[in-house]
């Protein structure tokens, strides 16, 4: 008899209230959510729904109050600060809305900051030429070849994403978590990205879930996921994907 396949990333219960002095606002109350590997899932629902909060969750950014978060099949909820910033470093990718990029380092050298974090300065000695090579890899791929050493403040919105985007990559991550990543953008530069991500689900068959209020962002996943009210209201099969 086959066993039943271990989804990449499931959520189980998942619970989470914040307090603002007398006031308790339940954000999620009791969010079920799989994510198989390779798959492109989209997040939607209204302002306030908790999509954010639920990727957020996942991205170990911030703690639940209950409920259960696991990694091909491992309970990473609850582990130890060190342990879930090894997780963000390896397994973890994220890109949000706003770009976060930092303003006094160039296009590469924001790219390789996550590695120079991982391996520290006197490991960074031994491996900064491969590393390089690979960050100038991505944003090659991405057509920044040449604004390798552009800062953000010379990038165009389009590009800061991109970077954002090969900066999540360039740890080769299990999963890649996008909160609204094309929100600060025009239409046209918005479908450009979201064309990035899905050559990524289906190229590299890198799994990814996206939060947006966009329902044509959403219909280019495989599946879309709906919150209302901190819980998922209902599932169902996006439509096929255009080719981007």
């Amino acid at each position: 008899m086959t066993e039943p396949r271990v989804p990449l990333v499931g959520v189980r219960d998942l619970r989470k209230r914040y307090r603002s002095g007398d006031t308790t606002l339940e954000v999620l109350r009791g969010v079920d959510f799989e994510l198989a590997q390779g798959e492109f899932v989209s997040i939607v629902g209204q302002s306030g729904s908790g999509k954010s909060t639920l990727l957020h969750l996942m991205g170990l950014l911030d703690a639940a109050d209950s409920g259960e978060i696991r990694l091909d099949g491992v309970r990473v909820d609850g582990v130890s600060a060190s342990r879930r910033d090894r997780l963000r470093n390896t397994a973890i990718g994220m890109v949000f809305q706003a770009y976060h990029l930092l303003p006094e380092l160039d296009a590469l050298e924001n790219v390789l900051a996550p590695l120079l974090v991982r391996h520290g300065i006197f490991e960074w000695m031994k491996v900064r030429r491969p590393m390089r090579d690979r960050a100038r890899a991505l944003l090659d791929r991405f057509g920044l070849g040449g604004r390798l050493h552009h800062k953000p403040r010379q990038l165009s919105g389009g590009e800061m994403q991109r970077v954002a985007i090969a900066r999540a990559l360039v740890t080769r991550p299990r999963v890649l978590l996008a909160d609204e990543p094309t929100g600060n953008l025009d239409e046209s530069t918005g479908a450009e990205i979201l064309d990035t991500l899905c050559e990524l689900n289906r190229a590299d068959g890198l799994s990814i879930v996206l939060v947006t209020h966009d329902a044509a962002v959403a219909k280019r996943a495989d599946r879309i996921v709906r919150l209302a009210a901190g819980r998922v209201d209902d599932a169902c099969h996006a439509s096929p994907r255009k080719a981007g």
